[in-house]
């Protein structure tokens, strides 16, 4: 059995939570353990295991094992269709979770992907998403999509970290480069595509406004370019990159259509 520092107290309990593990109740002379079945093993509790596609919490009290509980997350409806159109993309998605491998392999199946590691710690998480960065080969870009607080260590590992605004932990949040306000799935392309579009406008006002310049100044270099050819090369350019730069607008606005 072991000692963990609490967290919390409340109603005459002290509570510890064990990142990816479980959690302790200790107090009026008892002491609760929750939490998957490796947790209770070392905590010293024989379990008897269930052979289930869901996720099961087991229970014990003072050392002796009590039942648990099964529990199952609700599927997104749009995680398929998402998963999808990011595949279509060319993106290659993998499932790092902490569920059991029969949960991982029937989530796994109802979403479209094909490869997924399960029974993972957040450290364990890290260490997978280290591998892939390490793995990757010229502009690759390896994100990780997560909501929870075990996740806050990966989305900070990850090249971009994209977390739920709505129900997202907020050490998530405060991890991640991108919330999804709305934990709308499909936002996931969407916001791909209008990054691709915004670095797209960016370089083409960047190369427009360097010609054009470069331009005018050689010309004036040898007399040949006026006054009125000058603030072109100036005012112009920057008017011209601004109405260049509006396009992105219409790319939100497409998206959203299409969303609906």
């Amino acid at each position: 059995m072991r000692s963990y520092a609490p967290d919390v107290s409340a109603e005459g309990y002290t509570f510890t939570e064990i990142p990816g593990r479980g959690v302790i109740a200790e107090g009026k002379g008892e002491r609760i353990v929750c939490g998957n079945a490796a947790f209770l093993a070392s905590e010293g509790v024989a379990v008897k295991e269930r052979s289930t596609s869901r996720s099961a919490v087991y229970l014990a009290k003072n050392g002796k094992f009590e039942g648990c509980v099964i529990v199952e997350d609700t599927v997104k409806d749009e995680a398929a269709a998402a998963i999808k159109e990011l595949e279509s993309c060319g993106i290659k998605t993998m499932m790092l979770t902490g569920d059991g491998p029969e949960t991982a392999e029937r989530v796994a199946a109802l979403v479209g992907i094909d490869e997924y590691r399960a029974s993972l710690l957040p450290e364990d998480k890290v260490s997978e998403v280290s591998r892939l960065l390490s793995q990757k080969k010229g502009k690759e870009t390896v994100c990780f999509v997560g909501d929870g607080i075990n996740d806050a260590p990966v989305l900070a590992t990850a090249d971009v970290g994209i977390s739920m605004g709505g129900v997202g932990s907020d050490a998530a949040i405060e991890a991640s480069d991108i919330v999804l306000m709305h934990d709308d799935l499909h936002s996931i392309p969407v916001a791909r595509r209008i990054a691709r579009r915004t670095i797209r406008i960016a370089t083409e006002n960047i190369v427009f406004a360097l010609g054009v310049k470069a331009a005018v100044l050689v010309t004036s270099a040898f007399g040949i370019t006026g006054m009125w050819l000058a603030v072109f090369a100036d005012v112009g350019v920057a008017v011209l990159a601004i109405l260049n730069s509006m396009r992105c607008l219409s790319a939100g606005k497409k998206s959203e259509v299409n969303k609906k």
